[in-house]
């Protein structure tokens, strides 16, 4: 009884998630709410049973890093960026857009690709504005590379702060592993999209001279405030490096650099945590109860058994199964927000390595190249649809409010190809560093 009702619920709130007829947040806490009240898991499961219960590493590392990146918006250091990449561009489109691409990416490692795209997406406007070009290209290309910087790191993408929480990585377990297949993926998208807009982006000489006359020195509101933010932020990214070492849980790290922040920039709490993205953490306490019912009445385990039965996974080799992840994550990642996706895929590939492996080590050496065929299928994955992943809607949603409303079906014709290609690439690059090299 409590299998199939915990099912219904796990299945319709994905749809109205996917269809986008609720807010997703509404969807996630009345599937949370159900689940207990229904008793298919208690509150005590929900708030203290590691199987079951909301992982509270991941909601305070992501308000920890919300507070951090609001203040640090405040000084006018990401539009001083936009500018100043334009100018060094010389006002040519191409290489704008080149410089906007290259620099999203390598924020969104840093921080976060959602915060990223809200910061920018209102600079781009102004500037494709100014040059009498359609935004699109831009937008385009940022929503791309904010998710494939995303993925490089610990902290880029809220999908790899899941895996990294569950199995017990660290920032530098993602560098070494995941930021060379970033490095090895981007110069191959730099060139795709050369090939689809590098015939689009003409302007006039004198459009050109609008650009490099912007005194971008202007657009930095507070210098004081954005010497103690970078401050903190390097020190945080620092402690990220070294969590491992210290025996720090990320989210630790965050929650102190926020607290300083807010001590030594003189920010009114009140004011900055108004501003923070409340719905997105109610989204992922709930989403976090949902999938706990499902693991809890055995639906996880029962499609971790199909999978086996599908790759064939062994103690000494996992190969067809990080292939398949690596595939099937980037193809549900483009269904469904890569964020509840990848919430359900955690406990299945955890509760594979329970039956495949040795005691169960989630960490062994054999199922390691699986959990990264997951991260980067479920990154760029959600590079697909305009619902793929959280970046991709605030830019679309952005640019409609702005006037230049963004189609599923445009989206998607630009997005597949370079989905595909990025997919493809991360498949060579499994192949050769795990099962080759």
């Amino acid at each position: 009884m409590f299998f199939w009702v915990a099912t219904a619920i796990f299945i319709v709130a994905y749809g109205l998630i996917v269809s986008e007829k609720l807010d997703k947040t509404k969807v996630a806490l009345a599937g949370a709410c159900l689940m207990i009240v229904l008793k298919i898991v208690d509150q005590h499961e929900v708030f203290y049973e590691e199987k079951y219960a909301i992982d509270y590493n991941v909601i305070f590392l992501l308000i920890g890093m919300m507070i951090i990146v609001h203040i640090l918006s405040k000084t006018g250091i990401f539009q001083f960026l936009a500018i100043k990449s334009a100018k060094i561009a010389r006002g040519n489109p191409l290489l704008i857009l080149f410089s906007f691409a290259c620099m999203t990416a390598s924020i969104s490692s840093l921080l976060d690709n959602v915060t990223t795209i809200l910061l920018f997406t209102p600079v781009t406007l102004y500037i494709a504005d100014e040059l009498e070009l359609d935004p699109f290209p831009f937008l385009f290309a940022e929503v791309m590379a904010s998710n494939i910087g995303g993925a490089a790191t610990l902290i880029g993408d809220p999908p790899n702060i899941m895996i990294g929480s569950k199995v017990h990585l660290t920032f530098m377990d993602f560098v070494y592993h995941i930021t060379p297949a970033v490095l090895f993926i981007f110069p191959f998208f730099l060139f795709t999209l050369k090939c689809m807009f590098g015939k689009k982006l003409h302007v006039r000489e004198e459009v050109k001279q609008k650009i490099l006359a912007i005194n971008e020195y202007t657009l930095i509101k507070d210098h004081n405030l954005l010497i103690k933010t970078l401050s903190v932020l390097g020190v945080v990214i620092l402690g990220f490096i070294l969590h491992g070492v210290l025996h720090y849980e990320p989210a630790t790290i965050a929650l102190l650099g926020a607290a300083i922040l807010l001590i030594i920039s003189r920010e009114n709490p009140h004011n900055t945590l108004r501003e923070l993205e409340w719905p997105t953490i109610f989204f992922f306490i709930g989403l976090f109860i949902i999938v706990g019912g499902v693991v809890k009445v055995g639906l996880i385990s029962k499609l971790s058994e199909g999978m086996i039965v599908l790759t064939k996974p062994s103690a000494e080799s996992m190969f067809a199964t990080s292939i398949v992840t690596l595939w099937f994550s980037a193809v549900g990642s483009a269904i469904v927000d890569n964020i509840p996706f990848v919430a359900s895929m955690i406990p299945l590939l955890t509760d594979t390595a329970h039956t495949i492996l040795p005691w169960g080590i989630i960490q062994h050496p054999t199922i390691m190249p699986v959990w990264w065929s997951l991260t980067l299928g479920s990154c760029l994955g959600g590079n697909a649809t305009p619902v793929g992943a959280s970046a991709n809607v605030i830019a679309v949603g952005l640019a409609a409010k702005a006037g230049y409303p963004i189609s599923f079906k445009k989206f998607v014709f630009y997005a597949i190809p370079i989905t595909v290609e990025t997919i493809a690439i991360s498949n060579i690059y499994i192949w050769l560093r795990y099962y080759v090299l």
